[in-house]
């Protein structure tokens, strides 16, 4: 613990307080986070290796759905690595240049995830409303342009927040109450004047990260609800519909808490109410989406299938 001054102090390794620190409560959440984050990996690399593996599922749809299972896996373990790493070794140090790396990992997988959320509605828009011409535009140059711009604009994004928060240097402590280095438990321990990152953060939060995907996830949606309307029979609507609902389930649930973690100011709230979300965020909801994805898909299901009977033969 670094003592409470004014005084420039050199930062060279963060302490991470984790999920808790009741002592009786270490092995049970030890135990939940590796539960949860061997279902996430089993999960996601199922999905990610049955879309590669079946060529029943080499469409647009399933190539954007292998991008968010790379996504989610990546997020969850650039997060849940280090809890699993203090249990195991009890050395919760982490280093000034790994810190701000992570912070900067995490972040742009955020925007990642939210922009090929957006993708996939386009996709789904042009399936339902266009679908004599959706092979024509829905090509493979189309979706990796889309799938490009994601990743590069999910790094760009978090640039503005990295460059101004490398820039402090005073620290009322080393000690993160948190699981990882995320932006928000950082700010709390700085001593400098950090009410510009804060605006930064608040207006990229807002604008950037979460408005700008929300606003192109729902475009298309409006759209897609628009022509479902307009079809006759009760049978065409709900088919119409269910191509959507998972992809409706994942946006409601990753913005839901990504707006109760993120969207409120900085200096207001409780961080241990943060870090429940955070961990939400980070843990339930890439455990969540291959299982939504999967059960409620007919595609997925019929490659499961082919993948057994094909494994059976051998």
């Amino acid at each position: 613990m670094l003592p409470n001054s004014t005084d420039h102090t050199l930062i060279t390794y963060f302490i991470i307080k984790g999920i808790t620190d009741v002592p009786e409560l270490q092995a049970p959440v030890f135990l939940l986070v590796l539960l949860i984050y061997l279902i996430t990996f089993g999960g996601n690399m199922t999905i990610f290796l049955l879309i590669c593996m079946d060529h029943h599922l080499h469409t647009p749809m399933y190539f954007f759905l292998a991008n968010l299972s790379i996504v989610d896996l990546s997020s969850s373990t650039i997060t849940l690595h280090k809890v699993l790493l203090i249990f195991i070794t009890g050395d919760n140090r982490v280093s000034y240049l790994a810190c701000i790396t992570q912070m900067y990992i995490f972040a742009s997988l955020i925007g990642h995830e939210l922009l090929i959320l957006a993708a996939m509605s386009y996709d789904r828009y042009v399936a339902i409303c266009n679908p004599l011409r959706y092979h024509a535009i829905m090509n493979r140059r189309v979706c990796g342009l889309l799938c490009s711009s994601c990743y590069l604009l999910g790094c760009l994004q978090v640039l503005a927040q990295v460059v101004i928060f490398s820039g402090f240097s005073c620290y009322r402590s080393n000690e993160i109450n948190h699981f990882f280095c995320d932006i928000i438990p950082l700010m709390k321990i700085i001593c400098n004047d950090s009410s510009v990152l804060e605006m930064v953060l608040f207006i990229q939060g807002l604008f950037v990260i979460t408005l700008l995907p929300f606003v192109l996830t729902m475009i298309p949606y409006g759209f897609i609800i628009s022509a479902i309307l307009k079809i006759n029979s009760r049978r065409g609507k709900q088919k119409a519909f269910y191509t959507c609902s998972s992809h409706l389930m994942v946006v409601t649930l990753l913005y839901v808490t990504f707006i109760s973690q993120y969207l409120t100011p900085p200096s207001h709230g409780s961080l241990n109410s943060k870090k429940f979300f955070s961990l939400f965020n980070t843990a339930a909801v890439p455990m969540l989406n291959p299982l939504i994805y999967s059960l409620k898909n007919r595609d997925v299901k019929s490659a499961m299938r082919r993948r057994r009977t094909f494994c059976t033969a051998m």
